[in-house]
């Protein structure tokens, strides 16, 4: 089976401004976001990609734009079900103010019973990437074989449900996962199981520096900001 490599996007607008975008239109990339995807290509640059697949979401398509102008063969495939999560009615709110809302805790302890007020559940959002990632894997394998490499640029919470579903790990774990924005996270799928061989590296560690403010334990929905 082939190798997954998880692009989260770059960091974006809502994510400096602190509000959980989920599927609003019109949220980019910032310039920090530009500039990881930009070196988006060098980062991949040894790496054979056999199909890139992304996000319908503005901030997706921006991402992976430096990697399609430097390979120029590769043609998008675009796929709603690894689109973000539908927050429904919390969708472009500010995080700050969400997180007195009773189903905040909900997201956070109990995720599997978490769902959006006018948008869908995280149990939906976990399934629907998951059957994605399946049938990209058969047909990448049938179309470039087992052996073949492919991307697939999607969000925060989609890619920690994806780990989650590949360690085996129930969905109430998956808020101890963290993906920074433009990290990549491949997952090696075989026959009889998947293998996790990198989990959101970023090539720098500077979010792992001691900062004024120390970090909150509860997981940011949607992703976060990354290293400031």
């Amino acid at each position: 089976m082939p190798t997954l490599l998880l692009v989260r996007h770059g960091r974006s607008t809502a994510n400096t401004e602190g509000l959980l975008a989920g599927w609003t239109p019109g949220v980019a990339l910032d310039d920090r976001g530009a500039a990881q995807a930009a070196a988006l290509p060098g980062r991949l640059a040894e790496l054979p990609l056999a199909e890139i697949v992304t996000s319908p979401l503005q901030r997706c398509q921006e991402t992976i734009r430096p990697l399609l102008e430097a390979r120029p063969g590769l043609v998008p495939h675009t796929d709603d079900r690894v689109g973000e999560c539908h927050y429904g009615d919390w969708s472009g709110r500010k995080l700050a103010e969400l997180k007195d809302e009773p189903l905040m805790e909900v997201v956070q302890a109990h995720p599997s019973a978490a769902a959006f007020p006018g948008g869908e559940s995280m149990r939906a959002m976990q399934t629907r990437a998951a059957e994605a990632v399946r049938e990209w894997n058969a047909r990448v394998e049938r179309d470039h074989g087992a052996d073949a490499v492919y991307l697939v640029c999607s969000h925060g919470d989609i890619i920690k449900s994806l780990v989650a579903d590949a360690l085996g790990l129930h969905l109430d774990l998956f808020q101890r996962i963290s993906v920074e924005p433009c990290s990549i996270t491949a997952i090696r799928y075989t026959r009889l199981r998947p293998f996790l061989v990198r989990l959101g590296d970023t090539g720098d560690f500077a979010s792992l520096a001691p900062r004024e403010e120390p970090p909150a334990g509860d997981a940011t929905v949607g992703g976060g900001a990354g290293a400031p």
